[in-house]
């Protein structure tokens, strides 16, 4: 009797294990590419609706045989991913709580930003980054504080008529971190702590890492052309440091462990599990209404030109010089995002798999653009692992 209950178990194992995923050629994928020299480090995090299907940890936090490996515990620097996980997450919870329009101009919530040429922007123009603001401009050459930046892009010229094309902007992302922080009456970073962080668990997930979470950051540039010395712990974006750290465009610091928290809420339509318990009735909560996840991640419909954005999202992104960062086994149904340093977070809809990839490309230096080849090899292999083609 002992010996069939024993060979019932050993079948069952086997089955179990003959159904698992073998994420080897990933492995040797993000493996070669640390090889290569295309990032120190990285990691990944593979889930869908309900559970984590794969995490795994890659290389160091430099190119040195010495240096610390990339554990569970180190944080990122993510760049523009601040834009959708802090800015329009943050913006999203002010829409549920009606105290922002998003066809409202934006000179009505900032009245020095109401020159001529930029009366008609909406805060969904900014959103679907068409406002005609540029996309970048050099602050860390003329600023020095947060109003210097303001200043400087309400005195700025636009581009291009509001609403003719999509032009990816940062100075548009500026603005909607000042407008969130005006509505709300407090700063960006205390209002995603309190409305966002806190409430999901992101223990790790802050603007400004205090010391003890600078030594768990990956280091980013060492700057010789601003800062004059190697940049960890402290946000790369000359922008966002210029402004103090926290900025609507960049400064955010995680890893995959808490964004993985805040992807579970999303994909499940504004609820989250308090997982730490601290409500012994009630352990299911809302962050953000179902209606408003769905407004904000759809493509948007625009007129006049072909357009691949949600509100503060990317969708399936058009062509340019580089292949489609999500790889094309994702199906087009799907947002995402990107940020310089080397981070990204894709969600299939139609699959139900999120993929979130965390590095620090741009050390020593951003003069390596290995990852903008590598990004969609290592999505399509990911989708081809879980049984996709």
């Amino acid at each position: 009797m002992m010996k069939s209950f024993l060979i019932i178990i050993i079948f069952l194992l086997n089955l179990h294990v003959s159904h698992a995923q073998n994420f080897s050629n990933v492995e040797d994928l993000i493996n070669n590419a640390i090889r290569d020299n295309y990032f120190p480090g990285a990691q990944l995090l593979i889930a869908n609706s309900k559970e984590v299907i794969y995490t795994g940890y890659f290389g160091k936090h430099e190119f040195n045989p010495n240096s610390i490996n990339v554990s569970r515990e180190t944080i990122y620097d993510l760049a523009s991913l601040t834009k959708v996980i802090a800015t329009t997450t943050a913006i999203m919870i002010l829409y549920d709580r009606k105290l922002i329009d998003l066809d409202e101009k934006v000179s009505y919530y900032l009245p020095e930003f109401s020159s001529d040429d930029k009366i008609n922007i909406t805060v969904k123009n900014l959103l679907l980054h068409n406002s005609g603001l540029k996309a970048w401009l050099p602050f860390y050459k003329t600023c020095k504080n947060k109003s210097d930046i303001y200043n400087t892009i309400c005195s700025e010229k636009l581009d291009y008529t509001t609403g003719t094309k999509y032009v990816y902007s940062d100075l548009g992302f500026i603005l909607l971190g000042l407008i969130a922080e005006k509505i709300s009456q407090t700063s960006l970073d205390k209002f995603c702590e309190e409305n966002i962080f806190a409430p999901i668990g992101m223990s790790y997930t802050m603007f400004n890492p205090n010391p003890p979470y600078q030594e768990l950051a990956a280091p980013t540039e060492n700057d010789n052309y601003f800062r004059m010395k190697q940049i960890k712990g402290v946000v790369h974006d000359e922008s966002a440091y210029i402004m103090g750290g926290v900025s609507g465009n960049a400064g955010l610091f995680s890893n995959v462990q808490d964004l993985n928290l805040f992807m579970r809420m999303l994909v499940n339509k504004g609820y989250y599990t308090d997982e730490r318990r601290m409500n012994a009735k009630n352990q299911t909560f809302e962050l953000i209404q179902p209606g408003t996840i769905a407004f904000f991640s759809q493509l948007f419909s625009t007129t006049g030109y072909d357009n691949s954005r949600a509100l503060g999202w990317d969708t399936y992104p058009k062509p340019n010089k580089y292949p489609s960062q999500c790889g094309t086994i994702i199906s087009r149904n799907c947002i995402g995002h990107t940020g310089f340093t080397g981070t990204s977070i894709w969600y299939d809809f139609d699959k139900d798999i999120y993929i979130i990839f965390l590095t620090n490309r741009i050390y020593p230096d951003r003069n390596n653009p290995g990852i903008f080849n590598f990004r969609p090899l290592l999505h399509d292999e990911i989708f081809k692992t879980l049984g996709y083609n």
